[in-house]
């Protein structure tokens, strides 16, 4: 399992456990990793995984912080190669309300991309598009630019499906690092 220094793992799922390509690319599960037991518990909602993320460094996620459960329970879900994991990044801003985050796997797995949905249903991809959606839409006075991140999460190597054939970059990164060992 990948440590991250300083802060537990939390991650995001994308992908079906059928292992099916065309059901893949997006989200469809967010897990967060109990600082205590390791154990990786679901979290139901995207906006509760924003708030666990958002506050990852000063409030660890723990499992009792879900409802009727504790440290003794089985995990929700175990890390396995069953569907494709990614790791976000801690104390990223929860997304301001009524605005979506949302990530899209690539078809060769090489990475997400990040955009915002507005309230309207309108994608906005870059930090220009957004400046200028809040410039245009005054009810979103209080609301700025910074409030919107679009780091990618990692994707984790080891639950890539074998079939998938990745980038050149990814392959040359395997080979270096399995030639290292």
């Amino acid at each position: 399992m990948k440590e991250m220094k300083g802060s537990q793992e939390i991650s995001k799922t994308p992908s079906s456990s059928k292992r099916t390509l065309s059901s893949q690319g997006s989200v469809d599960i967010y897990a967060a990793q109990c600082k205590n037991c390791l154990k990786w518990r679901v979290i139901d909602t995207q906006e509760e995984f924003e708030e666990v993320r958002s506050k990852a460094t000063e409030e660890p996620f723990v499992c009792s912080r879900k409802a009727n459960c504790s440290c003794e329970e089985p995990a929700d879900i175990e890390y396995d190669s069953t569907r494709t994991w990614v790791i976000d990044k801690p104390n990223l801003p929860k997304t301001p309300q009524g605005f979506r985050r949302s990530l899209v796997l690539r078809k060769d797995y090489s990475k997400l991309d990040a955009y915002y949905v507005t309230p309207s249903g309108k994608k906005l991809r870059t930090r220009n598009e957004i400046g200028a959606f809040l410039k245009d839409n005054p009810e979103f006075k209080g609301v700025s630019v910074t409030d919107f991140d679009f780091s990618s999460p990692k994707i984790m190597q080891d639950t890539i499906p074998e079939i998938i054939e990745q980038k050149d970059s990814a392959n040359k990164k395997a080979k270096i690092a399995k030639g290292d060992v």
